[in-house]
């Protein structure tokens, strides 16, 4: 009888989970989900799963070899680019193939008022030029909030599923929340904190994208961080296209 199929799959997304729960009901395949331990209380799910780093790219290939790995699955945020960029060095080194699921990025409509800027320093600086004191509406994750803690015109209501850990802005309130949000309550937070502009990374998906419609209802302008530039490498959009990409390899 022919072993399954090992793979790690890096997840800490709503497309890693679902591909995992796929994965899960194929006896070929068995999946290590593997996080980067950012989050208190992550959403994990069936099966094997390990949280925190692996020691850079050296640490990755060795734990890859040490546990007889066949194929690696890059299933993070779209934001996460150091383990992104360690997946493919890792691979490449170890001759793993490597396949990329990531969810595709937003894009404006008619109504938006977007500023796209290249950077999380980028999107500071853009704040810090605005005219007249604003309610910053701060929805970058608590990973990025120190960026924006020497900027003291403004004041912000952050939104983030665990506490930031470093400075904050001195005028600031922390929304403790996880996604999805739907559009009435992301209406109803705008109009109770009086936003004046929301500041988001481009992360792609359904689970937050209410807040840009609310923004657009609004006509509140956007500052959107752009995505890190990604390697090329064999990617889909969807844990469906994902599996059925490994079935076949796995039948070659």
């Amino acid at each position: 009888m022919t072993p399954p199929r090992r793979i790690l799959l890096l997840g800490g997304t709503g497309e890693a989970r679902r591909l995992a729960e796929l994965l899960d009901k194929k006896p070929e395949f068995e999946v290590v989900y593997s996080l980067a331990g950012r989050v208190e209380n992550p959403v994990v799910p069936t099966g094997t799963v390990r949280s925190g780093g692996f020691g850079g790219v050296i640490g990755l290939r060795h734990w890859m070899s040490d546990n007889h790995i066949d194929e690696v699955v890059d299933a993070t945020h779209p934001f996460a680019a150091t383990i992104s960029d360690h997946a493919v060095s890792a691979c490449k080194d170890t001759d793993i193939p490597l396949t990329v699921l990531r969810r595709p990025p937003w894009l404006p409509v008619p109504g938006d008022r977007w500023q796209n800027v290249p950077t999380m320093d980028a999107a500071a600086l853009a704040l810090d030029a605005l005219p007249d004191p604003s309610t910053v509406f701060l929805t970058t994750g608590r990973q990025d909030v120190e960026t924006f803690a020497g900027i003291a015109r403004h004041r912000f209501v952050i939104r983030a599923i665990d506490p930031p850990t470093g400075p904050t802005p001195a005028s600031s309130t922390v929304v403790l929340a996880r996604g999805p949000f739907d559009l009435d309550d992301e209406l109803d937070l705008m109009r109770r904190q009086s936003v004046d502009i929301l500041v988001t990374k481009n992360s792609g998906g359904d689970m937050t994208y209410a807040k840009l419609v609310a923004a657009r209802r609004r006509n509140i302008p956007v500052i959107v961080v752009e995505r890190p530039p990604s390697i090329p490498t064999t990617e889909f959009v969807t844990a469906t296209a994902v599996l059925n990409h490994l079935m076949r390899t796995d039948a070659t």
